[in-house]
């Protein structure tokens, strides 16, 4: 793994770069063979965009796509976001999906949610993949909302960015040692309320791989001759999402 604020490549002559890696997100997914395993990696020209040195610790998180940007608030209650994507979408709250990590932690959200009626779609790992999933035109999730990694939650930024959807989030502190840590690394505000265009900002870019297959991408298809795979590259800058099915003839 690279530590956070580790210099990699071997050129000094080209751009440099600020990333943000996640080399398998979701081992747990790909180790069980179960689906939205992706590998993925966010990254800023220095000069033209910059991404959050985020700290290793956990951030709560709401993500939505382009249709219910301005109308979320991480700040009330499950109830009233959802209220408020409803209206967006133009649905029944009981229709709509909400995608969330099976954690103990969230225990009092699938409650609020479940008494709003709306369906979840509780996930393993892998709350990259399921923020831009909620970003995506017709499909089957409408919000992400919980608490996952911090890093993650720049790269989820990121795509999203591309996207035009939004993400609100914050940091989750589980003691004082913690809160002295981000504050090392630059967080002068450990209450603030980070929206995408913070956590990634300026002149993004974004790509990812499916490994195993998911709502966002379709994961690595083997053959005799080598295999398929389906990738996504974006820029934030114009906003461009370029969808990538690969054939790769590795048989000799």
């Amino acid at each position: 793994m690279l530590y956070i604020g580790e210099e990699v490549g071997r050129s000094s002559s080209g751009p440099k770069l600020e990333i943000a890696v996640d080399p398998l997100e979701g081992t747990n997914l790909c180790a069980n063979g179960w689906p939205g395993a992706i590998t993925v990696i966010a990254a800023a020209v220095k000069g033209e965009g910059k991404l959050l040195h985020a700290p290793d610790m956990y951030m709560e998180k709401i993500a939505v796509g382009e249709a219910c940007r301005g109308a979320i608030d991480i700040r009330t209650s499950p109830a009233e976001n959802l209220k408020r994507i409803s209206e967006c979408l133009k649905k029944p709250v009981q229709e709509l999906t909400v995608m969330i990590l099976d954690r103990p932690r969230h225990e009092k959200l699938i409650a609020e949610v479940r008494a709003v009626g709306a369906r979840i779609r509780l996930i393993t790992d892998g709350d990259v993949a399921g923020a831009l999933a909620s970003a995506m035109p017709d499909n089957a999730v409408d919000v992400l909302m919980g608490v996952g990694a911090a890093p993650e939650g720049v790269l989820a930024a990121a795509g999203l960015r591309a996207m035009h959807g939004e993400m609100q989030s914050r940091l989750v502190f589980k003691d004082d040692a913690e809160r002295e840590r981000a504050k090392g690394m630059g967080i002068t505000d450990p209450d603030h309320i980070y929206t995408a265009e913070e956590l990634a900002q300026g002149n993004v870019l974004f790509a990812a791989t499916g490994v195993t297959a998911g709502d966002f991408l379709n994961g690595v298809r083997y053959t005799r001759h080598g295999a398929y795979t389906h990738s996504v590259v974006m820029r934030s800058k114009t906003q461009t999402i370029r969808w990538i099915e690969a054939e790769h003839h590795t048989a000799q």
